[in-house]
């Protein structure tokens, strides 16, 4: 059972929306495309960097809320592979910014049992980078409550790709003969082999693509896109995205019960 007592202000609209959540019907993991970082930097006439360091405060917000719902699985977005190509200063920014988070949140992740992981070509970041990461991985490897999954240097297109070369090289290993492969056998090749698939994904800041994330994962997930930009989201926007999720009826590219008890058998299609 969720554990929101004393983290919502009673009389708030957090607290409003959190009584409507049906506790038992919540999302298994929530992915999450933090976009907005740039755009809310500039409408205050800051620089970029500003926008993604204000985003850190959300990160916490998300991660605690969930934490708190007893969500089994976050995925953030993070850095996508794409996102090389922005100056070497907001990168060299962002990098800085990753170190900081784990320094100041460690300890926190810790306290409140949740597992650290980051996915994508981790190997290709700064060494720094990589050794904070890796830090947080063994010092929360033994916590229990939420997965948190964080994409850096992330694509939905080259984790397939990184997918198949894993196949391919375990076939050499075993003599060349390729294993029987089907879509279950194959997610056990991706970054997230033992997770499962997301059940909501939240999109930040109003736009409408998935910015190759989780391109195979997403495939039956429930999309929610808001208008509210990354450093502005919170858990009041985390409860109005969960609602929406509760409303709706996942069929999985089959038909609703009450749609399929009344449709004669050859229009089902």
């Amino acid at each position: 059972m969720a554990n929101l007592q004393g983290y919502v202000k009673p009389g708030s609209i957090e607290e409003s929306l959190s009584s409507q959540i049906d506790f038992t019907r919540l999302p298994r993991h929530i992915a999450l495309i933090m976009d907005g970082n740039g755009r809310w930097a500039k409408a205050r006439n800051l620089p970029r960097l500003s926008g993604h360091r204000a985003g850190i405060q959300s990160v916490r917000d998300v991660v605690e809320t969930c934490a708190r719902l007893e969500i089994e699985y976050l995925t953030l977005y993070a850095l996508s592979v794409d996102n090389w190509k922005r100056p070497a200063t907001e990168i060299s920014g962002l990098m800085r910014l990753i170190i900081e988070y784990m320094n100041l949140e460690l300890d926190t992740l810790i306290r409140e049992n949740i597992r650290f992981r980051p996915i994508g070509r981790i190997e290709q970041l700064d060494p720094a980078v990589q050794q904070e990461l890796q830090k947080g991985v063994a010092r929360t490897a033994a916590c229990t409550g939420l997965n948190f999954n964080i994409a850096l240097n992330y694509g939905g297109r080259t984790e397939i790709v990184d997918g198949v070369k894993r196949l391919l090289k375990e076939s050499l290993a075993h003599g060349g003969q390729i294993p029987a492969v089907d879509e279950d056998a194959f997610t056990s090749y991706l970054y997230t082999a033992g997770m499962p698939d997301p059940d909501l994904l939240i999109r930040t800041s109003g736009e409408m693509r998935v910015s190759n994330f989780l391109l195979w994962q997403i495939a039956y997930a429930e999309f929610y896109v808001t208008e509210t930009l990354w450093p502005d989201f919170r858990a009041q926007h985390l409860f109005e995205a969960i609602l929406h999720y509760q409303r709706r009826e996942r069929r999985y590219g089959g038909l609703s019960d009450s749609f399929a008890a009344t449709e004669p058998l050859a229009n089902q299609r």
